[in-house]
């Protein structure tokens, strides 16, 4: 059964830090691979936490395996632009998703 996981990704080794994020190599790649994610349902949100290198997805998974199977397949993954920090299933306990 699928569940929400947390996943924590930061920049990796290859990011230059001279650039925007959306002047990094590869950036139609991956905003096309994010996007399909999204429209299959895998990731339910996902973005960059302002002022940290770090970016926030939430997605619905089997397991903490499938999560970064699926992420792998980044381009910006395969580049070593942004690498999985943490997965980690999570409960959630108060919003407007919460299950009665």
């Amino acid at each position: 059964m699928k569940r929400l996981f947390f996943i924590l990704r930061t920049r990796g080794a290859n990011w230059d830090r001279d650039r925007t994020l959306e002047e990094q190599d590869g950036w139609s790649g991956h905003v096309e691979f994010m996007n399909r994610l999204a429209r299959e349902g895998f990731i339910v949100l996902g973005g960059p936490l302002e002022g940290t290198p770090n970016v926030l997805l939430l997605a619905m998974a089997e397991n903490e395996e499938a999560v970064r199977a699926r992420l792998a397949g980044d381009i910006w993954a395969q580049q070593d632009l942004l690498r999985v920090e943490r997965v980690a299933p999570w409960s959630l306990k108060l919003g407007i998703w919460q299950k009665a």
